[in-house]
Parts: C-alpha cells; structure tokens; sequence
C-alpha cells in the first residue's frame, strides 16, 4: 500500500472520521507538554526521541528492536495499523517525528506518515484538543526490522574515502565547526567534529523554518538547496547528525525531492565514542 508521507491537519481529521479506518496518532513531545493538551485520541511515546542507539553492531541493533517491540505492544499497537506521528513543531523538537517515523518503519511498519506542520498546524487550524489518556488494551508488535535503511558504523567507515558517496552532515552550525560535541552541551561526547570528507547542509535550510507554521520546502527548492552540494537525484547520500533526528528530517525532505539517502541513526554520538574511529578535529572557521 502506497502511504503519503506527509499528511496535513485537514487530512488526518478525514482520516480519523472513517469508521473503519485503524489509525493510530503518536504524539513524540514531552510527556508534560502531552499532559496539558494533545490531539485527541493520540497516545505519547517519548522514547521515539529519547532513547540513544549505543552501537549498530547486530547486538544493538537487536537490542533496540526488542526495547521498542516492547513499548509497542504495551500501548496496544500491533504494526498493521495507519500510524500518524507528530511533535510540536518540525523546526524545534530536533526532528523527533521524523526520529519516530524512521524507526517505526524499520521496525516493519509500512503505512507511517508525519502530520506536516506539527502541533502547531493542528491548532492553526482550529482543530480540537483535550488532556484525556485514552485507554488501549496491548497486543503484541510483529517485528519486520527493515535493515536497508538503517546505516550502520561499519558501512559509514566504508564510505569515507569513497569519492562517489556523500556523507552529509546536518547538525548545528556549533557542531560542524568543532565547537560543540552536540546540541545539548558542548561536552556531551568525548570528541568534537566531524566524520572525515563530510560536507555540510544545516537541517533548518530544507525548511521554512522561520514561518509562522515551520514546514518542508518544495521539492524544486530542495533539489535545487542539494545541488548546490553537488546532490542530485543520481547521488548516493549517507546522512548523519548527533543521533538520527535531524538526519531523518533531512531524508524525509531529501525523498521529497526525489533524492534517495540512508540515515546513520547512531550519528555522532556513536562515532565520537569509539576512539578507534577517525574524525576530522580541525575547529572550522565560522
């Protein structure tokens, strides 16, 4: 079945007005923030943005499909069902949803989609809310962990010096110049930099990140942002930043304009830990 990725407010309302529609919205922001108001009926996975990937060897891997299997099951939700992931707004939540939509489809889901616009659309809107907690009985979650678009340390080691895949960093100005380990503190990881022969493509540029209701931009501005990198529809793009968030943003926008990339989930954040791995230390000049 052939799923819209990008969904508007108007849109998910229809689809929640079909009686034999089985969907399921997951709201990805703080648990405090879900407690003061949500869209109705939409259940609250922090996890989806909080839990760190510690490695991408098969062990860890495993370990992370076990540790949201788990989640999933205890909120009921078996992996069939239309699944609509939102946060509050796509340039201020560091791309949980898009976090959140990347793992759900590894995991096997095949029919996600991402409220385009956030919270905040959905309130623009005039859409309703409430603080209600619905009730869901579990079920249990069918694995089909989705290998093909989960990178791992070892192919990202592979492609350094491989002219003809592009390794895309998207953090923070801070992070590519080597002033900060991550978005956080600048200390949070041992090593600052980059993963050498990176180029740079700040997340925030393939959004309008400063209007009122932050969204993606067109496909032809996107592909037209990318090209000024040397990406094209033709490219092989491997896309990190601090731990798969705002990578994923990027790959949604990417896709968008036709250009296929795969996201290395463990990001900087696995990279800079593993001393045995080498970066680019060099502070850049703003």
């Amino acid at each position: 079945m052939n799923t819209k990725f990008l969904i508007s407010p108007q849109e998910l309302t229809s689809l929640l007005a079909e009686k034999s529609s089985q969907t399921v919205i997951v709201d990805t922001r703080s648990q405090e923030d879900y407690a003061i108001s949500h869209i109705p009926q939409s259940i609250n996975i922090r996890d989806f943005f909080t839990y760190l990937l510690e490695n991408s060897s098969p062990a860890g891997l495993k370990e992370l499909q076990e540790y949201f299997a788990e989640i999933m099951s205890r909120v009921g939700i078996s992996g069939t069902e239309k699944l609509i992931v939102y946060e509050d707004a796509l340039n201020k939540g560091y791309g949980q949803s898009c976090r959140a939509a990347f793992l759900l489809k590894y995991l096997g889901c095949t029919q996600v989609s991402i409220l385009h616009g956030g919270y905040k659309a959905w309130l623009k809107a005039g859409l309703p809310t409430t603080d209600e907690v619905p009730n869901r009985e579990s079920s249990i979650f069918r694995l089909h962990p989705n290998a093909d678009i989960m990178l791992t340390t070892a192919e990202m080691l592979e492609a350094i010096d491989n002219p003809a895949i592009i390794k895309l960093d998207v953090r923070d100005r801070n992070e590519w110049l080597g002033l900060s380990s991550s978005p956080y503190t600048p200390d949070f990881c041992p090593r600052k930099g980059r993963i050498p022969n990176a180029v740079w493509l700040e997340w925030h540029l393939l959004m309008n990140s400063e209007s009122e209701i932050p969204t993606f931009r067109s496909p032809a501005e996107i592909l037209q942002i990318c090209q000024s990198l040397g990406i094209t529809s033709e490219s092989i793009v491997y896309i990190y930043c601090f731990k798969g968030s705002r990578a994923a943003n990027t790959l949604i926008a990417l896709e968008q304009a036709g250009i296929s990339a795969r996201n290395y989930f463990g990001s900087w954040n696995e990279w800079s830990r593993d001393f045995a791995l080498p970066i680019d230390s060099r502070v850049m000049s703003a």
